[in-house]
């Protein structure tokens, strides 16, 4: 299988599955000097890693990241940065029933038309277990942003669980990391409580809207037409399992916008720096970064493996019903943040590494 590295000059390649002995990542381009250890990636890990609480998988993995290579002395040195986290809690036994069969929603179906086999144990590459390694990654990406661009942060929240969503009035981002949703909406995470409840107790799942914000991105990042930011954070966020749709900004709501409502007039800061009336744009223009809070959504679908009857065919093309057992989330959604975080340092770290290289301190001046 190949098309498994993503990014420009900060590159990375993830390897393994489901139920493989272990799973990670090769991070190549990160600059020398960075400070990273294994404890300052495990509390990206710690995010998303399953079993924290009933509305996630109930499968329990440390997901310890071991660092085996391209550091020394706690820095990296510009070398391959080796990363892997062992799968300690498999189950494949309750995969037994579904060899043979294909999972409805699942890629099961794709895989085999492709590859003439698959690995059935939990979507082996399919699985989203493969994003722990895309969170390993993020770290270094975190840790390398803090060192050039101290001033980026990266933050994460569902607004909208199924039908439900969040009311931006309310928002607090203080309340994203006191409840199990990372939700800004205290009001709006009580009722998804509710509902998720009610539909794990019924062995169904739901699907979900991520938004994710960088705030502090330096103007310049990303190139017209082939190298635009925006594109690539849609190829990222596009990539992660189980999501359907990507925003950038407004996104599809733009549509419905007229060119004077849309337009995000400029104005002369007191700091003599351009400021925006409005950001519908989401800080990139022209598929370049405009200094303003880069916001991405992407929208995650219902959890296909639910203990729900769905009717499916065999391998051998027969028709039959099929259930599928195990341990999975009723709502992906919500691990699904740490990840879009990580997805977002990776691609803020690339395009800035991108920009240094072409540019440098070459870019127009204003005022």
């Amino acid at each position: 299988m190949s098309f498994n590295t993503f990014g420009h000059l900060f590159r990375v390649t993830t390897w393994g599955e489901s139920h493989g002995p272990a799973l990670g990542a090769v991070v190549d381009g990160c600059p020398p000097g960075v400070a990273i250890d294994e404890a300052m990636l495990q509390h990206w890990l710690d995010r998303r890693k399953p079993g924290q609480n009933k509305y996630t998988t109930q499968r329990r993995e440390a997901d310890a990241v071991r660092i085996l290579s391209g550091t020394y002395e706690g820095r990296t040195t510009g070398t391959p940065v080796q990363l892997m986290i062992e799968n300690t809690d498999q189950r494949s036994k309750d995969y037994g029933d579904i060899a043979l069969s294909f999972r409805p929603g699942h890629a099961d179906i794709t895989y085999w038309q492709k590859y003439g086999i698959r690995d059935p144990r939990g979507g082996g590459r399919s699985s989203a277990r493969e994003t722990a390694a895309r969170v390993a990654a993020g770290g270094v990406a975190r840790a390398a942003l803090g060192l050039l661009a101290p001033e980026v942060k990266i933050t994460g929240y569902m607004v909208q669980m199924g039908r439900l969503k969040a009311d931006r009035d309310r928002f607090d981002m203080a309340e994203i990391g006191r409840n199990p949703f990372w939700c800004p909406d205290a009001a709006a995470a009580a009722i998804w409580a509710e509902h998720l409840d009610e539909l794990r107790k019924s062995g169904n799942s739901v699907g979900a809207v991520v938004e994710v914000v960088a705030s502090g991105v330096p103007a310049g990042l990303g190139a017209p037409i082939y190298g635009k930011l925006d594109s690539d954070l849609a190829a990222a966020m596009m990539s992660v399992n189980a999501v359907k749709g990507v925003e950038i900004g407004e996104g599809m709501a733009a549509a419905e916008l007229t060119g004077v409502e849309n337009a995000d007039e400029i104005f002369m800061g007191n700091d003599g720096k351009p400021r925006f009336s409005s950001n519908h744009a989401g800080g990139i223009l022209g598929g370049i970064s405009s200094g303003q809070d880069v916001v991405v959504r992407f929208a995650v679908k219902p959890t296909s493996s639910i203990l729900t009857p769905r009717k499916t065919i065999t391998i051998t093309g027969e028709e039959t019903e099929i259930i599928t057992k195990g341990r999975h989330d009723p709502c992906v959604g919500i691990r699904a943040v740490p990840v879009g975080e990580a997805m977002m340092a990776c691609v803020i770290l690339d395009h800035l590494l991108l920009h240094r290289g072409q540019i440098g301190d070459a870019g127009g001046k204003i005022g």
